[in-house]
């Protein structure tokens, strides 16, 4: 299908929803089944493009797998440090966190490995996580262009020691290294010093680890405060993660529901005036810091309740959201979804710190600018930050959306097609690669 035109509301609607699986922790959940020694079950596994990307690539390193896509379960007989093939070359597609954390993982094991992807794949950068990985005793080596996939992993173990994240351009970077330190021959000491990008991906990633049975005395984080110059007397805020050997154990594992894909239908009940969405199976106790940009929505005036296992949001009694201003470094993979809020808010809406939305699937703030001005919205874009004015009346021009094969450039405009004619999605297909049906759910809020 080149495009789909998304039909509007013509009445406001009261849906719970329950969206797929979280990719970032079915892919988290692959790998320490993987590392752990003995068959795990997981269950309410995404399956699409990112998580097929893990699956396959793991089944060509040798692990033997059951996958199960109808009854959303996968298992996996997990072998240690071990890598069941000694030799391997890997394709990882568009899947950042396959390439990522599958960089770590074999640098941990024994081996000669080679991990490569799509076009796109090979303009992302991988040199923080490489180097780091270097530190603690990998040896890597670049394909083709110094800082970027292919990469070819002489793998010997890790001897472990001492690395250093600074500014990291990704969360999944540290995610990567923390995963593998448990097999280490040496107690591993992460150090972050500055801001990293999607901190709270960094606390999904040692949580999960604690459930697969590495935590407690095992890590240890511990905050500093790190003297640097033209800093004054305060400092470098910085944290160091310390990750002594462990092993992790096989588990029956569940997986929540996906908080990125849900900020899609949450944004829908925003927008659309007498309507509420609740997301069924995500509440307060959720693993996912994506889960905070319902409160980005309650700050623009739309109505929130949280509950433990649930979310719901309603659009504000009075019809109106406001534009706001915020530091989103902590939720990049929201800002898409806020924009097109932002569209039928009051006034300007300004998101500042994600640089790091330049180096994701496109450049997404680039992406946003040129898309957003087809609507009629008035839009301003820096080295990491946006500006959105809405337009007039908040009535949007109908307009033809690239997507840039970003599956966030594809859910999040098509929200924005609730409210307004003519707004159609180019390329629907690319959502296949966290959420396949979303299209289809999204329709149903109407019906």
């Amino acid at each position: 299908m080149d495009a789909i035109e998304i039909q509007p509301v013509g009445r406001p609607f009261r849906k719970g929803v329950r969206v797929p699986g979280s990719k970032s922790i079915t892919n988290r959940a692959l790998v320490l089944g993987a590392l752990a020694e003995g068959e795990s079950t997981l269950s309410g596994v995404l399956f699409a493009d990112d998580t097929w990307q893990m699956i396959r690539a793991l089944e060509g390193l040798g692990y033997v797998m059951s996958v199960d896509e109808a009854g959303k379960t996968v298992r996996i007989a997990g072998c240690g440090e071990r890598i069941p093939s000694q030799r391997a070359a890997i394709t990882c597609g568009n899947s950042g966190t396959t390439i990522r954390f599958l960089t770590a993982m074999l640098a941990a094991g024994q081996g000669e490995f080679e991990l490569d992807g799509v076009a796109r794949m090979r303009q992302r950068p991988i040199d923080q996580l490489v180097d780091q990985l270097r530190a603690l005793g990998a040896t890597i080596d670049y394909a083709m262009g110094a800082g970027f996939p292919p990469v070819v992993i002489h793998a010997a173990g890790l001897a472990g020691g001492g690395c250093r994240f600074e500014d990291a351009k990704s969360s999944q970077y540290i995610s990567a290294v923390l995963m593998a330190s448990p097999y280490a021959r040496e107690t591993v000491s992460v150090q972050l010093a500055g801001p990293v990008t999607s901190e709270p991906y960094v606390n999904m990633t040692l949580r999960m680890m604690e459930q697969f049975g590495v935590g407690g005395a095992g890590v240890q984080v511990h905050d500093q405060c790190v003297p640097a110059e033209g800093h004054g007397a305060a400092g470098v805020k910085s944290k160091v993660i310390q990750v002594a050997g462990g092993r992790y154990k096989a588990r029956e594992y569940a997986i929540e529901p996906d908080a990125s894909n849900a900020s899609y239908f949450l944004a829908a009940g925003a927008i659309c005036a007498g309507s509420s969405v609740t997301i069924e199976g995500l509440g307060k106790g959720s693993l996912q810091g994506d889960v905070a940009f319902a409160d980005v929505l309650h700050a623009m005036g739309a109505t929130l309740v949280f509950g433990k296992d649930f979310v719901t949001v309603a659009a504000p009694a009075d019809g109106k959201l406001r534009g706001i201003e915020l530091d989103m470094n902590h939720i990049p993979d929201m800002v898409q979804t806020l924009a097109v809020v932002a569209l039928f808010a009051e006034g300007q809406t300004v998101v500042r710190n994600v640089w790091n939305l330049r180096v994701k699937e496109t450049d997404r703030l680039a992406a946003l600018e040129t898309e957003l001005k087809k609507l009629g919205a008035g839009v301003e874009t820096g080295k990491d930050w946006i500006s959105i004015t809405p337009p007039p009346g908040n009535v949007l021009r109908p307009a033809s959306i690239a997507t840039y094969d970003d599956h966030r450039m594809a859910m999040a405009f098509a929200v924005a097609g609730l409210r307004a004619k003519g707004v159609r999605i180019e390329n629907p297909e690319c959502t296949g690669k966290t959420y396949p049906e979303y299209f289809e759910d999204l329709k149903r809020l109407a019906e």
